[in-house]
């Protein structure tokens, strides 16, 4: 099928490869040049403006928008909408608010424009391994690109979540967890770092974790790999941002009283890890930037905390 990739970051231009190399009809478009020549050396058919975009591709349009959440997908789409003609389909796959999805998807509706909204999971192992997709929207919308989440996902690797926003919100959850595993394994191993027993070898303690334990995981496989690159983390800085889901998944617990003690602890604990530098954070800044190349602050940089 023919699917336009909105965005050439590092999710977006490794979407628009996969979906190359499955046989697809990719367009892209970015604001700087030479990623779209990168892109179009590679077979995808690239612009750097969005009405030439629209006025190349075939009705009705599918629009994949892979821009920051907020106001870079929000003008972006403002932008190509007068562009666009009745029946095309807009798919959002920022990590957005889900509740900013309905009144997008109203808005699209005035213009005849459908909307979807689509978390993505995956980072930069997306290209080799596949990109775990959950979709909201209506099931005629999801049935057309099909075809390209079948594509960009693993075998049985997306999943029609339910009417516009579940998506986002169902990947919010998603990076909620995923704090709360990232702390937990953090914390077990600056125990084991700086516990009763000097020298335990972590990396291979990660590895041996992997071979049938009950707490294997992908995240404890990039810890392994993080920690053969570097055995203390002593290059990184333990200072972990937060990119949003991760307050919304709070937020929203506190909105329909449902308990998350620990994936709100999570979340404190990424606040407080711009305060000291605990071999705990080093581990999760290691985690984002193995998982998604998320920036990390060297080492150096203010106190470099206990051993």
């Amino acid at each position: 099928m023919q699917i336009a990739i909105i965005g050439l970051g590092r999710m977006g231009m490794n979407m628009a490869r996969r979906l190359l190399n499955g046989g697809h009809d990719v367009v892209v478009w970015n604001r700087s040049k030479d990623k779209v020549e990168q892109m179009q050396a590679e077979g995808a058919t690239g612009f750097t403006d969005l009405a030439d975009l629209a006025t190349h591709m075939s009705t009705p349009r599918a629009l994949w928008f892979m821009l920051p959440a907020g106001d870079a997908t929000t003008e972006r789409i403002a932008e190509v909408l007068p562009h666009l003609d009745r029946g095309d389909l807009i798919i959002d796959g920022a990590n957005a608010y889900w509740r900013d999805d309905a009144p997008k998807a109203e808005m699209l509706a005035q213009h005849g424009i459908h909307y979807m909204d689509a978390g993505v999971s995956g980072g930069i192992w997306g290209l080799e391994k596949g990109y775990c997709t959950m979709v909201g929207g209506n099931a005629e919308d999801v049935a057309r690109v099909a075809p390209a989440l079948d594509t960009l996902a693993p075998p049985d690797g997306w999943l029609h979540c339910g009417p516009v926003g579940t998506g986002h919100f169902v990947k919010m959850v998603h990076n909620g967890i995923e704090y709360a595993m990232m702390e937990a394994y953090g914390e077990g191993f600056d125990l084991m770092r700086n516990g009763p027993f000097e020298n335990l070898d972590l990396q291979a303690i990660a590895a041996l974790w992997n071979r049938g334990s009950v707490v294997r995981s992908w995240l404890l496989e990039l810890l392994d790999s993080a920690l053969q690159k570097d055995a203390d983390l002593s290059s990184l800085k333990g200072y972990v941002e937060d990119s949003g889901e991760g307050r919304w998944t709070v937020l929203d617990s506190v909105h329909h009283a449902v308990p998350v003690p620990v994936l709100a602890q999570a979340l404190f604990r990424r606040f407080e890890s711009r305060q000291d530098d605990l071999f705990s954070n080093k581990v999760l800044a290691a985690l984002r930037n193995e998982f998604g190349g998320h920036a990390i602050k060297a080492a150096g940089d203010g106190s470099e905390g206990r051993k």
